[in-house]
């Protein structure tokens, strides 16, 4: 990229930032410092009066004691101070990668967003566990040495070939340091293809697995940077990958974990499986016991392991055992995974980051507010346009997110309003965004004033009219709209997106949720303050491994319950 376009898109951040952005601007008493001087403050006397001693904890630097611990921890979850296992950071909005979430070993130019994004998002208060940290360090070694193009792949790929059934020659026996792969095969639309290559990276991670996905027909060509420093995480498809016809996998195939548990064999002793967690496996407990304690001890020994989902199934992970101890550890608060393996795993390429830059330099670069409106309407929950709008309306009003117009305010001292407030609005249709535009376009410069002395304006990039998962160019618009809503200050979304998940997700924000229709009109109570950024599982297991019969998931564990915008799944919560 020309080096005087690079300039123009990081300007916004060098000088007048401060004056632009309500976030980055320093309060002389702000809860932060008067918390910060309250911790210190106890440290000291702890230190005078009970001669407390400092000792490392942990390889990162980091010192505690033990005598302080329970001050500490008193300490808001907004401060972002835990003491799980290593203590976590909350990122320095200046650096790049974000507390050490990210990798340096990238040339900054092959992804121009991996280290850009996060300049132009509200700065995170989520503290990332140096425990998360040394893991994707670790992974990232794993996935190095054992990914496509390396001798280990190539002799896994080799030992699964002589594995067939058809193979005339008898696989070597495995070894200690022989790589074990978990495969993602793409379904639906981008939203569920983002939380379940989330959902199978969390488990890869846990079980020491390469994740490695198959690009059916170039599902994911230039869509996203490669996460993994030195290595791909796409499956070479050259034609000569020893499972067949993968896109056509399905629960009732004879190498499925489904199978293999109905002919009572053991799922250990497979070559490789195909585990089935799309939303239809509810009804086959077999397929359910994937979340079962035994059965993933026998996975562990499955060298190759392909899924398919349409599922956020990261909170049957929670459900686990096993994984407990290692996921605490992880997410010492449960309801920041997505916000941290998304801002890890997914970087727009810079196809889809120069379209990010051009409508954001256009339309939000100026805005001292930026609000963000995601849409969408389900054929099995309808509902009017007009209806929609009026929630849409009604919410956004009563929220104080948007001001309530009115034509006669006169602004600040030199009638000029005081507050740009820049509204996105994220549709497959685009008669929303009208409908607000006519609202707040009475004045001839394209905004109304309003008695709080806002001007806003409202724009929306794209309006397909319909979802088209196997366009490429659909594709990439919707990744950007999804990064542009995740630049915003405060989101609103449709309740059961998938779309509104990823976008509140990468911000780190709470939504304000638009709940379902009933009977074809809005509720009484148009939108709900979510209790968690974390995405739905909308189809957990109904399995109770323990009872060895019919369970309910949101009353296992205290950091998992329903879903408000949707009361069949569950969700991690704080």
């Amino acid at each position: 990229m020309d080096k005087k376009v690079i300039r123009s898109h990081l300007s916004p951040y060098r000088g007048g930032l401060e004056a632009r952005r309500p976030w980055c601007r320093a309060t002389a008493r702000s809860p932060t410092l008067v918390i910060t001087v309250s911790v210190v403050a106890a440290l000291l006397v702890g230190v005078v009066l009970f001669g407390v001693r400092l000792t490392p904890s942990g390889g990162n630097n980091t010192w505690v004691s033990a005598g302080v611990r329970d001050v500490l921890n008193a300490v808001s979850s907004k401060q972002a101070i835990t003491t799980a296992g290593p203590l976590a950071t909350v990122p320095d909005p200046s650096d790049r990668l974000l507390g050490g979430l990210l990798s340096p070993d990238f040339d900054e130019s092959s992804c121009l967003s991996r280290y850009r994004a996060a300049l132009y998002r509200r700065p995170s208060p989520h503290a990332i566990s140096t425990y998360l940290i040394s893991a994707l360090r670790r992974y990232e070694s794993l996935h190095r040495r054992c990914g496509p193009g390396t001798s280990a792949y190539a002799r896994a790929v080799e030992r699964l070939r002589a594995s067939s059934p058809n193979a005339s020659t008898s696989s070597s026996s495995p070894s200690a340091d022989d790589c074990s792969y978990l495969v993602w095969n793409p379904i639906e639309g981008l939203g569920n293809r983002i939380l379940t290559i989330t959902s199978g990276f969390l488990y890869a991670l846990l079980t020491g697995r390469v994740l490695l996905l198959h690009s059916s027909g170039g599902a994911l060509d230039n869509l996203f940077c490669e996460p993994f420093p030195g290595s791909t995480w796409i499956l070479p498809e050259d034609g000569d990958f020893p499972i067949l016809g993968m896109g056509s996998l399905n629960g009732g195939h004879h190498e499925s974990l489904r199978s293999v548990l109905r002919r009572g064999e053991d799922p250990g002793a497979a070559a490789w499986l195909y585990v089935h967690l799309r939303h239809d496996y509810s009804k086959i407990h077999h397929d359910q016991q994937f979340f079962c304690d035994d059965t993933d001890a026998a996975l562990r020994r499955v060298p190759w392991l392909v899924f398919q989902s349409d599922n956020y199934f990261v909170p049957g992970l929670f459900l686990i055992p096993r994984h407990e101890a290692e996921l605490s550890r992880m997410f010492p608060r449960r309801d920041l995974v997505f916000h941290h393996l998304g801002r890890y795993l997914f970087h727009p390429s810079n196809t889809v980051w120069g379209m990010v830059m051009r409508y954001h330099d256009e339309y939000f670069d100026k805005a001292d507010e930026r609000v963000g409106i995601q849409v969408r309407r389900f054929r099995w929950a309808p509902i009017s346009t007009d209806e929609l709008y009026g929630q849409i309306l009604n919410c956004t009003q009563r929220e104080t997110i948007l001001p309530v117009p009115n034509v006669a305010a006169t602004g600040g001292s030199d009638g000029q309003p005081t507050k740009q407030k820049a509204v996105l609005v994220v549709s497959l249709h685009g008669e929303y965004s009208e409908k607000l535009r006519d609202l707040y376009n009475s004045n001839n410069n394209g905004s109304t004033s309003t008695t709080g002395r806002e001007a806003v304006s409202v724009h929306q990039p794209t309006h397909l009219g319909a979802q088209r998962s196997g366009v490429q160019e659909h594709n990439q618009k919707a990744l950007a709209e999804m990064v542009l809503l995740s630049f915003s200050d405060a989101v609103v979304t449709t309740a059961v997106s998938t779309f509104g998940y990823v976008g509140q997700g990468l911000a780190g924000l709470r939504p304000w949720v638009l709940m379902s229709p009933v009977d074809g009109k809005a509720p009484d109570t148009p939108c709900r303050h979510a209790a968690t950024m974390e995405p739905c599982f909308h189809a957990p297991p109904r399995y109770d491994c323990r009872a060895k019969t019919n369970g309910d998931a949101g009353r296992i564990v205290r950091h998992i319950r329903h879903c408000e915008d949707f009361p069949q799944g569950v969700q991690l919560v704080e």
